[in-house]
């Protein structure tokens, strides 16, 4: 394992802030990053040619020595890659109204290490999301504002992320190049079926579980899994079919613990930007609506679509309209809607349920018996591979 010492995060501290007539004084441990790959620390600041002291994030990213070249330590190999490029290169381009952290500076070195300074967040917002808590009501709508602001300006900007490269699934990008590249991941997010097929045969062969039948036999008179059949859909591709078209800028990881908020709740930013990517808005939304907003916001477990469940999906709207100039017909949104909570519970099934799982259970039942995305779901998967 890698071990990061004092005298080392403020030596790599300052030769950051160095051309920046900044010094760093002292710092304190936030976290360190999973299975040992470093360390997030907020640095107390001072300049140079004033006395004025101020707080900044220090991302010090250092690759344990013993790490094999297995799927996990490639992907998290990229996903700090990813982030370095989104915070030098993607943030700059979007309005302030979109809470993010500013990168004064970064480095990174051909081993896999990587450092950034960072602003800090809670010089805006002051309150932290709690780790797999619930957001309160205000929080949660002004996530979705934040959500749906941020795809929407991305929405209109697919082509130029394209063209700029995109990372491939990690086994996929060792084959092709062993250099490291710019750009995000084509597939947004952690959890999509081409690099979690581990998990998804483990469900598969779990004859306990009920979504093992219903999520990974062949279905719908094809060869095919409700959850190949949708993995289908959901990979962004160069195809015709109408999800393509959909297709925006993904956070990738959403949940309480990756905010924070202004102290009347109004106004929210989100950090950890290791997994955004090319994919559909709703695929953020899965995941926030199940771990993240109070149940009571979803209303009843009845399988079908609440009222209050819509009322969420329609401000999230408004925003991502809004901000793309676009139009997202909602008998369309609410296919790929239903889409990304299957897509999700396929995950949830295979890793360990957390959150309301009672409502996506109950959701994704009432889906699988739905007759007519079941066609939509055929006639999608069928577009997305020609």
């Amino acid at each position: 394992m890698s071990t990061v010492s004092n005298d080392d995060v403020i030596t790599v501290a300052n030769q950051l802030l160095d051309p920046l007539d900044l010094e760093a004084t002292s710092y304190h441990t936030l976290q360190q990053l999973w299975s040992g790959y470093g360390t997030i620390a907020r640095l107390q600041t001072v300049s140079k040619t004033s006395p004025i002291s101020s707080a900044l994030i220090l991302k010090h990213v250092t690759p344990p020595s013993d790490a094999g070249k297995d799927e996990g330590h490639l992907r998290k190999l990229i996903s700090y890659q990813v982030e370095q490029y989104f915070y030098t290169t993607l943030a700059p381009l979007m309005p302030k109204s979109i809470g993010v952290a500013i990168c004064l500076t970064s480095q990174w070195s051909d081993a896999g290490g990587m450092a950034m300074v960072l602003s800090d967040l809670r010089n805006q917002y002051p309150v932290p999301g709690e780790k797999r808590g619930n957001l309160d009501q205000s929080q949660v709508y002004a996530a979705l504002q934040w959500l749906g602001t941020f795809h929407g300006f991305w929405w209109r900007r697919t082509k130029d992320i394209k063209a700029k490269g995109l990372r491939l699934p990690p086994l996929e990008e060792a084959d092709c190049s062993p250099s490291r590249k710019d750009g995000v991941w084509r597939n947004g997010g952690y959890t999509y079926l081409a690099t979690r097929r581990t998990e998804y045969a483990t469900l598969k062969n779990d004859k306990t579980s009920e979504w093992s039948e219903k999520l990974c036999a062949p279905a719908l008179e094809r060869k095919s899994s409700i959850a190949e059949l949708v993995a289908d859909v959901l990979s962004p591709s160069t195809s015709h079919s109408s999800v393509a078209a959909y297709e925006t800028l993904i956070h990738g990881d959403v949940k309480s613990e990756n905010l924070f908020a202004n102290s009347m709740g109004s106004k929210v930013a989100f950090f950890d930007f290791q997994y955004v990517g090319l994919g559909l808005g709703v695929c953020d939304l899965a995941k926030l609506f199940t771990c993240s907003v109070p149940s009571e916001l979803l209303g009843a477990n009845d399988g079908d679509m609440s009222e209050s469940e819509r009322v969420l999906l329609d401000y999230y709207m408004r925003f991502l309209e809004e901000t793309s100039g676009k139009t997202y017909p909602w008998a369309l949104l609410e296919m790929h809607w239903k889409t990304a909570l299957v897509d999700w519970l396929r995950f949830q099934a295979s890793w360990g349920f957390w959150g309301n799982t009672a409502w996506l259970e109950s959701r994704v039942r009432h889906i699988l018996e739905d007759a007519e995305w079941n066609a939509w779901l055929l006639k999608e998967a069928d577009a997305a591979k020609n």
